[in-house]
């Protein structure tokens, strides 16, 4: 009875998605503008002018995501649409019509990732059919801030299933749910995880911009594979709660868009302090509700930069971007030293040792949040089902899943000895250390090289990825377009200190205006 329950449901999901198509009377509406690579100030001066309405843009953007991700390069990255999108938008319309606007992101839609909370006829899954029937009876703090933004939240994007943490060999992008997202540049190349969907569907422009999460490389990695810009905050500026967990010590929203200018502005609509996450108790006098100020194009001049060089020699391809990077950067004012490296590489099980710790505690603590009626109760629980279930162990297993669940609590000696040693060694003894001792503003490298073939047998092939650094310390990181090898896209990372969030997306910003090195993906077929 439960399974033909979830099947049923599924079946909603289907009707809902069709649902929110736009009728064939609009389509002339439709095809009269074009959005293609727009961004949030040039769609806010066209409401003021009155040049579109709201409900013309959700119209527009629905059906695009009818052309290009349910049908055509089926892209995949759309989980479940929003059946009141258009709703909204009518009601918004009639708020700007009546001189009201409720803030920098009026009238503006977007994509949250499938593991972030909304109260109302959406699901949030995490991708994986064991979450099929899990409605949350409160928005997260972060639809919360976007919805009092004046944001449309249009969906929930595809992600890797649980995040990405769930087991080996798995291909990045792909959940039970919602299937193998694709690489809009290169249809049979990777996406990247675990914010896969998000990062698809701002760059084929099926959205303005999308919230992604990080533990460790999951806003950053799909962001360079799929062309965009991607800040990952320090950890408590954004809060967590109202999202599915993997580590209370690393885990981040955060915007991804097409410009810094787009991400900018919508990073400043979510900072707050929330009293159901402590971590963001920390952001108290350094959070700030208007980053704006930051986009400089002469940002860089007179800057410090470190170029972290582990990562030099093992594309030679990639080499060549961030050297090029690095001509960039000086030719607009700073200063390029080289770091031969920042931290223990001992670091990294430490951090692994937390996550596992974190996860049984974070999981088990949401599934209790959903209340009597939630689909799976506990982890154990969610181990069973997967063992159970044809399509979600088809591909790859749950080693972390079953090592978390063997975990004891938060009081373990182990954990709180990995805790102490993963933060010392990337604050103090890492990035801090390296900033005092070299004076710089950030720190540079190569965010990952060009996406891979997707692969159900081999899993994932991260050749280069620069994202553990500020991760595991919770330190800010964007990463933006440096260049193209083929037609495949790559970005360079720009990292630093604590709450340095402002003069990253400075640097960041001045970097990619005297570049501009973004162009839309054409769906290549290989």
């Amino acid at each position: 009875m439960i399974k033909l329950t979830k099947y049923l449901l599924v079946f909603l999901m289907v009707i809902a998605f069709n649902a929110c198509n736009p009728p064939a009377d609009k389509k002339e509406i439709i095809q009269a503008i074009n959005l293609e690579e727009i961004g949030i100030p040039e769609l806010q001066k066209a409401y003021a002018n009155g040049e579109y309405s709201v409900h013309q843009v959700v119209s527009y953007y629905l059906d695009r995501i009818d052309k290009i991700d349910k049908n055509g390069p089926s892209l995949h990255s759309v989980i479940q649409l929003n059946p009141d999108a258009l709703a909204i938008a009518d009601e918004l319309d009639k708020e700007l019509k009546a001189g009201n606007k409720r803030g920098p992101l009026h009238g503006v839609p977007v994509f949250l990732k499938d593991n972030i909370d909304t109260h109302d006829k959406m699901q949030t899954t995490a991708g994986s059919r064991a979450m099929i029937g899990s409605y949350p009876d409160q928005d997260s703090y972060v639809a919360k801030k976007l919805r009092e933004a004046g944001a449309v939240i249009l969906g929930k994007a595809n992600l890797s299933e649980w995040a990405n943490f769930r087991g080996d060999i798995s291909s990045s992008g792909w959940s039970g749910i919602g299937g193998q997202t694709k690489n809009p540049y290169i249809l049979d190349r990777n996406p990247c995880g675990s914010s896969a969907g998000s990062g698809v569907a701002v760059s084929a422009n099926l959205c303005m911009f999308a919230i992604g999460t990080e533990t460790n490389g999951s806003i950053v990695c799909p962001a360079t594979a799929n062309g965009i810009v991607g800040i990952k905050p320090t950890v408590g500026l954004l809060s967590r709660s109202g999202i599915i967990p993997i580590s209370f010590t690393q885990d981040t929203p955060g915007p991804m868009a097409r410009t810094v200018s787009d991400a900018a502005i919508c990073l400043g609509t979510m900072v707050g302090i929330d009293d159901k996450d402590s971590k963001t108790l920390a952001s108290d006098g350094k959070a700030l509700e208007d980053y704006t100020p930051y986009l400089k194009s002469d940002g860089l001049q007179g800057k410090r930069i470190g170029l972290y060089k582990k990562f030099h020699g093992i594309n030679y391809k990639v080499d060549a971007l961030i050297a090029q990077a690095v001509e960039d950067l000086k030719s607009q004012g700073a200063e390029v030293v080289e770091i031969e490296s920042i931290y223990d590489p001992s670091v990294h099980e430490f951090s692994f040792e937390v996550m596992l710790y974190e996860y049984k505690d974070g999981l088990n603590n949401y599934f209790a949040s959903l209340g009597d009626d939630a689909p799976i109760k506990n982890l154990e629980e969610l181990i069973a089902f997967n063992e159970s279930d044809s399509i979600e162990m088809a591909f790859y297993q749950q080693e972390y899943l079953i090592m978390a669940q063997e975990k004891g609590d938060l009081s373990s000696p182990d954990y709180i000895e990995a805790l102490e040693k993963s933060r010392k060694g990337t604050q103090e003894d890492g990035i801090d250390r390296v900033m005092d001792e070299l004076n710089l503003d950030a720190i540079i490298a190569p965010t990952g090289s060009p996406a891979w073939k997707t692969d159900w047998v081999n899993g994932d092939f991260y050749n280069i990825g620069s994202s553990s650094a500020a991760a595991i310390s919770g330190y800010p990181n964007i990463t933006v377009p440096m260049g193209f090898i083929q037609d495949l896209p790559v970005g360079i990372s720009f990292f630093g200190r604590a709450w340095s969030e402002g003069l990253l997306i400075e640097i960041a910003y001045s970097y990619e205006q005297s570049t501009l090195h973004r162009k839309a993906p054409q769906f290549l077929a290989h």
